[in-house]
Order: structure tokens, then sequence, then C-alpha cells
């Protein structure tokens, strides 16, 4: 049995899940898109996965360059990543005007205001229905003090650091 993707939608927006921006490339050529799909995968060696909606360019890019980075939002950034999502009618490049961007070490976009920012090289990626799984090897990572943006039930909230 299969269920219907209004109630596979419904179901997993229960699911909390931090907000964050896959972005890969430079300059003009930086792409970007909001997701809650990503996680660890493993700490020996540090390892992440995200899902990228294949008909992207942020997908394309990443496949093409085997690099690109996570950017854990702020709890006050829902404006970012509303311009990632495509909310805001912003496309390509144009959607790095919003928010502050320098680039890391690794040449990839970094958000100055991110809670944590990740960069990864692509060690593998698998094709799963409309998305493309990618495993990225973490090879830098900055964090910053604030609490995280999360988005369940439609809605953005704030997940505080206890820390």
């Amino acid at each position: 049995m299969t269920i219907s993707t209004d109630l596979f939608r419904k179901t997993m927006s229960l699911f909390p899940g931090a907000v964050t921006l896959v972005t890969v490339g430079q300059g003009d050529d930086r792409r970007g898109i909001t997701a809650t799909a990503v996680c660890s995968v493993t700490d020996t060696p540090p390892s992440l996965l995200v899902c990228v909606n294949r008909a992207t360019e942020t997908c394309t890019e990443i496949t093409r360059l085997k690099h690109f980075s996570i950017q854990l939002l702020d709890h006050t950034s829902d404006d970012i990543a509303l311009a990632f999502a495509g909310a805001k009618g912003l496309h390509g490049a144009e959607k790095f005007s919003v928010g502050v961007w320098e680039e890391t070490d690794q040449g990839l976009p970094q958000l100055t205001t991110a809670v944590a920012s990740v960069c990864c090289e692509l060690s593998s990626y698998t094709d799963v229905g409309s998305h493309r799984v990618f495993i990225g090897a973490i090879k830098d990572s900055t964090l910053e003090v604030g609490d995280a943006l999360i988005y369940a039930r439609a809605q953005f909230g704030r997940a505080q650091a206890t820390l």
C-alpha cells in the first residue's frame, strides 16, 4: 500500500527540521536552496547527507563542482529561508543579495549570520525519486552562538540552545 502525496506531506510536516541553506559555486555562478533534509551520517570520517531536488540548478552544480556548503540558519533568518526557497522571486545568484555573504577558504558561500557553516567535498550520491541524496565529507566547519531556525507544521520556530 502506498500513501497519497497529500498524506505524506501532512505527516512529514509534523517532523521539525533545522532550516538550512545548501549553497554551491562562486560569484555570479553561486546557487542555493532552502532545505530541512540534512543530517549527519558518521563522525569517523565526519560526513553528512543532504537531499536536493534534481530539477534545481543547485543539484546540477553540486554534481558538477563536487563541493558544497550548508548554512544552519539563525532563528531570525526566516526572510533568508524564504528567499532561498523561491518565495521572494529571486533566482540563481540573486538569492545571495539577501543576507551578508563571505567566501570560505574552499571558495564556497558562507552566510555570516549562520549558527553553523559546514563545507563539504562530495563523496557520493544516489538518485531517489525526484531528489538526489548527496553524501559530503566535512572539510571545515564554523560555529557561532545562537538559536537555530526550525520548521514544523508549515511554520518557522526557534530551537533554543542550552549550551
